[in-house]
């Protein structure tokens, strides 16, 4: 009979600690010959604004798939848009071994790429953030990266003003204090030793001309084809990473520019191959530096292996 662990349980055991190791062996798996993720399947309810993702993948370890829902209506219900579920399979007979519902744990394994790879491409002494997005998931990614950078000061790109001048509040309800300001896209971007983009964008939210020397940027919303956060002038000049490189030019950030990518103009890298020593990450303190992030099975995997076992752990403490 599989296990289940449900929402109540698995978003107390997760953490930005947690999810930090188990992201990183994810996308140094990734990076390896012993790992496989299958092409993500983008699907739609029979409501067209309700969507769900598949996407799966395996290793010698591991095996499974995670289906991500957003439900456009679910916040009128007293329910988040977005739902995560992510199932382990059992690799002796094929059958599901673990069910895990994991909607808090897929915006920490979210986060956790972005610090794991600022954490390798970014300056280790950048203060300044720039965020674009004021929404949940915006949240988490201020709260990885705080952990890992000797961050300061953020500031906040959003639509609605309202939502950037309650950044700040909200980002304290999750134990992060910070610096806040809302900023216009220029002016956030001009300061800013990190941009991080979090967002459903189509269209760049900035210029590249704004990006200074040294500055790692991480484009965390481009999980689907036609979106499109980052300008595409700035990966002519800069150092270009991603979780999986055969993954992000199909819906990633650098879909749009995926002929000079295959052309061999641009070198995209994977992390994974920065994290195991086999690729370089920043040449010089005046690098730009560019992480995509279209989220990929194996984190969602090693997540759930992990969020199992500690179930198990609090279950044999009386905890769970």
């Amino acid at each position: 009979m599989a296990t289940f662990i449900p929402e109540s349980l698995s978003s107390r055991l997760i953490s930005h600690a947690a999810a930090f190791e188990p992201v990183r062996r994810a996308l140094v798996a990734a990076a390896s010959d012993t790992a496989t993720v299958f092409p993500a399947v983008i699907a739609r309810a029979s409501d067209p604004r309700d969507t769900f993702s598949i996407k799966s993948g395996s290793t010698a370890e591991l095996a499974g798939l995670k289906v991500g829902a957003f439900w456009h209506n679910n916040p009128a219900r007293g329910l988040p848009r977005h739902n995560s579920t992510i199932l382990l399979i059992d690799q002796d007979c094929g059958r599901i071994g673990a069910v895990v519902e994991a909607a808090a744990a897929n915006a920490y394994r979210t986060a956790a790429a972005n610090a794991v790879a600022a954490q390798a491409l970014a300056r280790p002494d950048s203060r300044t953030l720039a965020i674009f997005g004021a929404g949940n998931q915006a949240l988490y990614e201020v709260g990885a990266l705080a952990r890992i950078l000797p961050l300061t000061r953020v500031h906040v790109v959003a639509r609605e003003r309202q939502k950037a001048e309650g950044f700040a509040k909200r980002l304290k309800d999750h134990g992060v204090d910070l610096e806040v300001s809302p900023s216009s896209p220029e002016e956030a971007c001009r300061a800013a030793d990190v941009i991080v983009t979090a967002t459903p964008s189509r269209a760049p939210l900035f210029e590249a001309a704004w990006v200074r020397p040294g500055t790692h940027v991480a484009g965390m919303g481009s999980d689907a084809r036609g979106k499109h956060e980052l300008p595409v002038e700035l990966h002519e000049t800069a150092r270009l990473f991603c979780d999986l490189p055969s993954q992000s030019v199909e819906i990633g950030e650098f879909q749009h520019v995926r002929e000079r990518i295959e052309s061999g103009a641009l070198v995209l890298s994977p992390i994974g191959a920065v994290l195991e020593g086999r690729c370089p990450s920043r040449l010089s303190p005046e690098d730009i530096t560019v992480f995509d992030s279209s989220g990929i099975a194996l984190q969602d995997l090693y997540v759930g292996q992990f969020l199992l076992e500690a179930a198990k752990d609090a279950a044999e403490r009386g905890e769970a």
